[in-house]
C-alpha cells in the first residue's frame, strides 16, 4: 500500500489535464448547470399547472389521428386498384389519340375522323327522323319514327345530365364544337356519340328488317363511331365503353316505354 501511493501520485503529477491551465476543461461549468436545472424545474412546475386543466377527451382526441391521415397512410385495395385502372386508361387513351391535333401522327386524318364522329351526332339523327317523319304515310313506319325521335331526346338529356355530375375532362384540352354545345355535350364521361351509336343500332337490328351485311356494317358503324371518339382525343376509353352500355341501357328503356301507334297519331296530330 506505501508504495503504491507514491505512484499514483507520480500518474497525478504526469497527466496533463491535471495541470492549471486544462482544469477549466475537465470540470463542467457551473452556469450552465444552473441554468439548465432551472429549465428542468421550470418545465416540471409548467407541466405539473397544465396537467390538471387539460381533460381525458382533449388527450384521447391528441393522440388520435384524422381518419383522413389513416386512409392515406393506409390505402384501401379497391382504391389502389381503381387509380391504377384510372391512370392505365389516361395513358392508353392518350397513346390511342393519334389525330388529337395536327401535329399528331394522324394529324392529315383528323377531318376524316371527325366526319365519322359527325354521323353519330344527335343534331343530324334528329333532323333526319323529323323529315322522314313528315314524309312517312304509313302508320308502322311513323309508330317506329316518333319512338325513334323518343330514343333519341332522351339520349341527350340522359348524357347531358350525367356529364353535368361527372364533370370529367377529356385526354387532351380540345374544345366542344358547336354542335357538342347545342346537344350539351361539352364533358368526355360518358361518351354522347358511342351512346347514341350503340343506341341507334340495338334500335335498327330489333325492328328494321336487314340483311347479314347490313347487320354487320351496323355494329361496325358503331364502334368505329366509338373509336373515333378516342383518336381526336376528345374521349377516354373508360367514356366509349360507359357510352356503349348507357345506350343499350336507354334502348332498354325506350322498349319499355314504347308508345302505341294510337299515341303516336294523336302526338302527330298535335303538332
Amino acid at each position: 500500500m506505501p508504495a503504491s501511493q507514491p505512484r499514483s501520485r507520480a500518474r497525478d503529477r504526469n497527466n496533463v489535464l491535471n495541470r492549471a491551465e486544462f482544469l477549466s476543461l475537465n470540470q463542467p461549468l457551473k452556469g450552465n448547470q444552473e441554468n439548465r436545472s432551472s429549465g428542468r424545474k421550470q418545465s416540471g412546475q409548467a407541466g405539473a399547472a397544465g396537467a390538471p386543466s387539460s381533460n381525458p377527451k382533449e388527450r384521447r382526441q391528441s393522440q388520435q389521428l384524422p381518419e383522413e391521415d389513416c386512409m392515406q397512410l393506409n390505402p384501401s385495395f379497391k382504391g389502389i386498384a381503381f387509380n391504377s385502372l384510372l391512370a392505365i386508361d389516361i395513358c392508353m387513351s392518350k397513346r390511342l389519340g393519334v389525330c388529337a391535333n395536327r401535329g399528331s401522327s394522324w394529324g392529315g386524318a383528323r377531318s376524316m375522323i371527325n366526319l365519322l364522329g359527325i354521323t353519330g351526332h344527335g343534331i343530324p339523327w334528329i333532323a333526319g327522323t323529323l323529315i322522314c317523319l313528315v314524309k312517312s304515310s304509313t302508320l308502322a313506319g311513323q309508330e317506329v319514327l316518333m319512338n325513334l325521335l323518343l330514343a333519341l331526346l332522351l339520349d341527350i338529356m340522359i348524357v347531358a345530365g350525367l356529364q353535368k355530375l361527372a364533370k370529367r375532362k377529356g385526354p387532351y384540352d380540345i374544345s366542344p364544337g358547336l354542335l357538342d354545345y347545342l346537344t350539351m355535350d361539352t364533358y368526355a364521361f360518358p361518351a354522347g356519340h358511342a351512346s347514341r351509336a350503340a343506341m341507334l343500332s340495338k334500335f335498327f337490328l330489333n325492328h328494321l328488317v336487314l340483311a347479314i351485311p347490313l347487320r354487320i356494317l351496323l355494329v361496325l358503324w358503331a364502334l368505329c363511331v366509338g373509336l373515333s371518339r378516342v383518336m381526336i382525343g376528345r374521349h377516354h376509353i373508360t367514356d366509349v365503353l360507359s357510352g356503349f352500355v348507357f345506350g343499350y341501357l336507354q334502348f332498354r328503356l325506350v322498349e319499355l316505354i314504347w308508345m302505341s301507334s294510337n299515341t303516336c297519331q294523336m302526338l302527330i296530330s298535335i303538332w
